[in-house]
């Protein structure tokens, strides 16, 4: 059963260690996926983010690729507010993944790392999602039905590695496996008729 507050919106929040290149790259890979479903929104955090800074220059370059726009982006650390605020929290690695629950525990049951989500979101019948015609609910249901399946699809590599101070190759790795990753929840939520 999804929860009556539809009209709040739904909050997606990313988050890795600085906020310098994963989580950024996500935020605005989905942002710019999500622009026609203005009631889904993205943000970004780092376990041990200093505020303020830019995204690194490569994760930007990897961003432009893929179509996503930095402008703007400004590092922000993660706090139990930002994760108490969000209707769901993806993360580079299950370590972020703990550090979320652990600043609110609430969090668990909706937070996945990115690659996790991507793979059970793969599992999740079209159906089940496109039922909704509302993006906002769209969203809750998918969030439901990936927690529904968690343990049942096998994840061997949960993690993003950390591209940062590492090579171009690094970076565009990491941003493919992102990129991978949030293909099948963006699809759902964005073309939820699509299997």
């Amino acid at each position: 059963m999804l929860p009556p507050h539809d009209d709040a919106g739904f909050h997606i929040l990313f988050v890795c260690t600085g906020n310098l290149c994963r989580s950024p790259l996500a935020e605005r890979l989905a942002r710019a996926a999500l622009a026609r479903c203005p009631r889904v929104r993205t943000a970004s955090a780092g376990t041990h983010a200093a505020p303020g800074l830019p995204m690194a220059e490569s994760a930007r370059r990897v961003l432009v690729r893929l179509g996503g726009d930095p402008a703007g982006f400004a590092s922000r650390p993660l706090t139990p507010e930002l994760v108490a605020g969000a209707d769901l929290v993806l993360t580079a690695t299950a370590r972020h993944r703990a550090e979320v629950v652990a600043l609110h525990p609430p969090a668990a049951t909706r937070a996945f790392t990115v690659v996790e989500f991507g793979a059970l979101a793969e599992a999740v019948p079209a159906g089940a999602v496109a039922a909704h015609d509302d993006p906002v609910r769209r969203a809750r249901a998918l969030v439901a039905e990936a927690r529904a399946l968690r343990g049942l699809v096998r994840v061997d590599r949960p993690d993003v590695p950390d591209p940062y101070r590492r090579s171009r190759w690094a970076h565009r790795a990491a941003g493919r496996l992102i990129a991978r990753s949030l293909a099948a929840p963006l699809r759902l939520l964005t073309h939820p008729s699509v299997s």
